[in-house]
């Protein structure tokens, strides 16, 4: 699939800066709940939110300049200081950095004569990384001002793309063919059979024939899990947001997580691309058996190329009377849906921390109880889903549930959606019946000498070759959608070190395990990869890896050193490797640290920290 470069917006002058804020808060009445999409639509204009902005934002919105800031500063798409006019964000995923992203990246730097996070001293573009953009499986992969995505970045296309920045040549005139971007779907079920594809409604129509009770009931026979890796009962959680409460004047909520930000995790992408109708239908059939007005779809900020045409989509469902006065005219609650564009936090895929983000806040999770099924966004009863589920929901108002647990084991049923990537002929999306081996889907998708698999993204499991019979599903190897493969070239240390540096980097910060022990983590594999390893350092990392398991605030946190766990387990000779000794050997060195503090005080003797008294902070006499 081609889709054109798209014309972005021209940047305004910060002296046109009020006329814009005063035209999105228009455009959002004012809502403070709207504040992540409008600051996201006033950057777009502005390119970076400096605090005269984020002033006019907060007096607009009756809100102070410290809340406007704090939320502004969480997301990484959001900046509190310039970026360039071209800002370039090469996907810093371990797929695409065994692609070659990374010597891209500083090829691009070097010809820009700019170094990475830099922005060019005449403001015309910058360059750095996000943690994943979604496309591993046609990597490595590029945001151009989080908007346009160019896959398949090469040598060539670097120096060419480094050319028409110079030239500051529009991006409707760069390459098309730089813009495809395939579905890439391997292997086809259920849910992607494009042989009988959903008319919009048809699930919609369904769910008003079945009525609330019978669409549960039908759900409950599907035997329905959440398709996001917790596994919880679909059925169940409906009951419980139809029995809660909804405040005077309130409604009860649906929610789509489509922030799949997962490293290696793309199915629902698929999924948006190609059955966006029932996923709505899902969706809407959701609204029906709860009686709710107001739903959301929370596109992940890296999918922002696809917000347009999915807009486009919800605006021919209110025209054709799928939402809206038009659902009421057919017996449903008079629901609608908006879509919500993320700013780049991977941690709201938690679903408490997404329904932070959705109320104008910074995303981080909740505490629970009370859940989201009793109190969500705007404290009200709130279902979330992810996209898998709801276009299964989607199918199964339709076939009934009887038909969905025919497929699968006895304990899941259904099918599941794989992201595949890394070292394998034929990346893309395969979708197998619950109960696949891993083996099955390495022989599908052409993997030769794996020696590990990832499965889940970093937050699932690693294994190792003689799990390969292993079988994928809640009774055994569950999983979120990803299936990274790393073949017998790879070193399983540089893998866990470079998911431990992405999870040090997406920490949201707000506890103190998750905070500071994948930085603690992120630091250890550093020094091991610089060869000042020993014995202790080995040992310190299982002591972190346990810390985090049973003291973080939420999920992500507490699987954040799951692939320290693994490869450690799996793969422990890849970290002996760089064990020097036995005896501890410290990664800080004081008299380096202090070398500048010396040069300012005049004092170039080498090594005369070692040598200062602590208490008078005088050099001790010989």
């Amino acid at each position: 699939m081609r889709h054109d470069p798209p014309s972005l917006p021209s940047p305004a002058a910060l002296s046109d800066a009020p006329e814009v804020v005063r035209r999105v808060l228009g455009r959002h009445r004012s809502r403070p709940e709207q504040l992540g999409q409008i600051l996201r639509e006033v950057q777009a204009e502005t390119r970076w939110l400096p605090r005269p902005v984020l002033a006019a934002i907060a007096g607009g919105l009756g809100c102070t300049l410290a809340h406007v800031e704090a939320v502004a500063g969480f997301y990484r798409f959001l900046h509190l200081e310039p970026v360039g006019r071209w800002h370039l964000l090469w996907s810093d995923a371990v797929s695409d950095r065994h692609l070659g992203s990374r010597d891209l990246a500083h090829e691009l730097c070097r010809l820009l004569w700019l170094e990475p996070g830099q922005v060019g001293t005449d403001g015309r573009v910058s360059v750095d990384f996000a943690s994943c953009t979604g496309w591993p499986d046609q990597g490595p992969a590029l945001l151009v001002n989080h908007h346009a995505v160019i896959t398949r970045m090469d040598a060539a296309r670097v120096a060419a793309l480094a050319d028409l920045v110079c030239r500051d040549v529009p991006l409707a005139q760069w390459p098309p063919e730089w813009f495809r971007l395939d579905v890439n779907i391997r292997r086809r079920g259920v849910l992607l059979d494009e042989t009988a594809p959903q008319e919009p409604g048809r699930a919609v129509r369904a769910a008003l024939a079945r009525g609330a009770d019978g669409v549960l009931d039908e759900l409950t026979t599907a035997r329905l899990r959440g398709r996001g890796g917790a596994g919880f009962s679909t059925a169940t959680k409906w009951r419980l947001a139809r029995a809660a409460t909804t405040p005077a004047g309130g409604t009860s909520v649906v929610v789509c997580n489509a922030d799949e930000g997962e490293p290696g995790t793309f199915k629902d992408r698929a999924l948006l691309m190609t059955q966006a109708e029932a996923l709505f239908d899902g969706m809407t059939a959701a609204a029906v058996t709860l009686g709710a007005r107001l739903g959301f779809l929370y596109l992940r900020g890296e999918y922002r190329v696809l917000l347009d045409d999915l807009e486009a989509r919800l605006a021919q469902r209110r025209a054709a009377g799928l939402l809206g006065a038009g659902l009421v005219a057919l017996g449903g609650p008079d629901f609608d849906i908006a879509i919500h564009l993320g700013a780049g936090a991977y941690v709201c895929g938690e679903e408490s921390a997404l329904l932070e983000s959705l109320e104008g806040q910074r995303g981080t999770p909740r505490i629970r109880p009370p859940f989201p099924v009793e109190s969500g966004y705007l404290r009200q009863p709130t279902v979330v889903n992810n996209v898998e589920t709801f276009v299964a929901i989607a199918r199964i108002v339709v076939h009934g549930g009887a038909w969905w647990a025919s497929i699968g084991t006895a304990e899941s049923s259904g099918t599941k959606l794989h992201s595949v990537a890394g070292d394998c002929a034929r990346p893309g999306v395969y979708e197998f019946p619950f109960g696949v081996t891993v083996r099955e889907v390495l022989q599908a998708c052409g993997a030769e000498n794996t020696q590990a698999v990832q499965v889940g993204g970093p937050s699932g499991v690693c294994l190792a070759p003689h799990e390969f019979d292993r079988r994928l599903g809640f009774e055994d190897v569950p999983t979120a959608g990803a299936f990274t493969i790393f073949d017998d070239s790879r070193d399983m240390f540089d893998v866990a070190r470079g998911y431990s540096q992405f999870f040090a980097h997406e920490s949201c910060g707000l506890c103190t395990p998750c905070r500071v022990g994948t930085e603690l983590v992120r630091r250890r594999m550093d020094k091991l990869a610089a060869g000042r390893g020993s014995v202790p350092d080995t040992d310190e990392l299982a002591e972190l890896e346990a810390l985090l398991h049973g003291a973080t605030h939420c999920g992500l946190g507490a699987t954040a050193t799951n692939p320290l766990r693994d490869t450690l387990l799996r793969f422990r000779p890849a970290y002996e490797r760089r064990v020097q000794g036995h005896a501890f050997s410290p990664a800080f060195h004081l008299d380096a640290e202090l070398a500048s503090a010396r040069r300012a005080a005049g004092r170039a003797e080498a090594e005369a920290s070692t040598r200062l008294d602590p208490l008078d902070q005088e050099p001790r006499q010989p």
